[in-house]
């Protein structure tokens, strides 16, 4: 995996981040724990441990659940539109963190 080795605390916050399960599944009103991270502006950049999303496999890549799921690889336009900018659905995660004690 390309990108920079993650620090203790980004190490701690992809852990907390992914307790959540899935932001988008989240929206649709069902729970999914397991998830792919997606880094919000790739990997490879100071911070970018720390802009993520835990995403299904299915709405992180495009072919990878049942058909008409919407993945933001390739359809970040379409996602966005579905369940909001990168940024508020990052700030929804941390909200969620904070309620659970974990932020």
């Amino acid at each position: 995996m390309k990108g920079k080795t993650l620090s203790a605390a980004e190490k701690r916050f992809h852990n907390a981040v992914s307790s959540l399960g899935c932001i988008a599944r989240r929206l649709d009103g069902r729970l999914n724990l397991l998830v792919s991270i997606h880094h919000i502006e790739g990997r490879a950049w100071s911070g970018a441990h720390l802009r993520l999303l835990p995403l299904r496999a299915s709405r992180h890549q495009d072919g990878t659940g049942m058909p008409g799921l919407i993945a933001i690889h390739p359809w970040k336009r379409r996602f966005e539109n579905r369940y909001d900018a990168q940024d508020k659905l990052l700030q929804r995660c941390h909200g969620l963190l904070a309620k659970a004690g974990a932020a």
